[in-house]
């Protein structure tokens, strides 16, 4: 399957600047040249230069620093909401589409959750919540399962009415053996495809809280962070804001593209596209 994804330039190139920016986030205290928090007044807003590839801020730090340091964190927080996302949705999901049951209460549920804008939902939870790492976390992990929820759900609620599934009842095999072995098994394709999507809206997000001031604390560098402290100098100081701001482009375009790709490889109906 790895060999028919990068066999699409597309999905080769994404996965390939992927890549190169969770090394250079495992790598950071390696790579970075500065502290991201040095203070130097008196190389405050430089341009970019052999010193300072990406420039300097308005306190004299180092912008490729910074960059390198708040992709570290935006990576972790993509990669937590995913995870918990994917937990909590599926778990409803499974639980809404096998059992009749709990299908009204939880689809009422999802439904109610899905009605609100993502990032309004996330702001509301944040500014009740207090701004903090482990909140935009819990936040946006609660916004985003009701997407994996009503996929699992729906698809959940195909498989359970297939023979497989009602030969294993018919033989006593236990519920919870049937949902993990016969139904979760079915359901990784599209779980795996969502949860590259989920990944880079998550990171997106973040960095939209961040700019509105209900992300983590203002002395972590995020991309966010450092695009709104970079806003009311865009007239001296672009690169303040152009260098973080592309690397929110190429990871949430690089996370399209491998899903993107993803989705192709594993719905039979897109595969005889590749």
């Amino acid at each position: 399957m790895l060999m028919g994804l990068l066999s699409r330039k597309t999905v080769a190139i994404g996965l390939t600047i992927l890549v190169v920016f969770a090394l250079v986030a495992l790598l950071a205290p390696l790579i970075a040249p500065y502290s991201p928090s040095k203070l130097s007044i008196v190389n405050r807003l430089k341009p970019p230069s052999w010193t300072h590839w990406f420039g300097t801020d308005e306190f004299g730090r180092d912008v490729l620093s910074r960059t390198i340091f708040a992709g570290r964190l935006s990576l972790t927080i993509g990669a937590s909401v995913v995870v918990i996302s994917a937990l909590i949705g599926v778990s409803l999901g499974l639980l809404a589409g096998f059992f009749r049951h709990l299908d009204a209460p939880i689809a009422r549920l999802i439904d109610a959750m899905m009605a609100f804008p993502d990032i309004l939902l996330a702001i509301a939870l944040v500014a009740a919540l207090g701004p903090s790492l482990a909140t935009v976390i819990a936040a946006l992990s609660i916004v985003y399962s009701p997407r994996l929820a009503r996929i699992v759900r729906a698809s959940t609620l195909v498989i359970r009415e297939l023979p497989y599934v009602e030969a294993a009842q018919a033989l006593g095999i236990s519920t919870f053996h049937i949902m993990v072995r016969h139904v979760l098994r079915n359901l990784l394709s599209p779980i795996l495809v969502q949860a590259t999507f989920l990944f880079a809206s998550a990171m997106l997000a973040e960095a939209g809280l961040s700019f509105l001031g209900l992300g983590v604390s203002p002395d972590i560098p995020t991309w966010g962070t450092m695009i709104a402290s970079g806003r009311q100098y865009i007239g001296q100081a672009d690169w303040m804001t152009y260098f973080p701001g592309l690397a929110i482009i190429l990871s949430v375009l690089s996370l399209q593209m491998v899903g993107d790709g993803l989705r192709d490889m594993l719905d039979p109906r897109l595969r005889k596209d590749l």
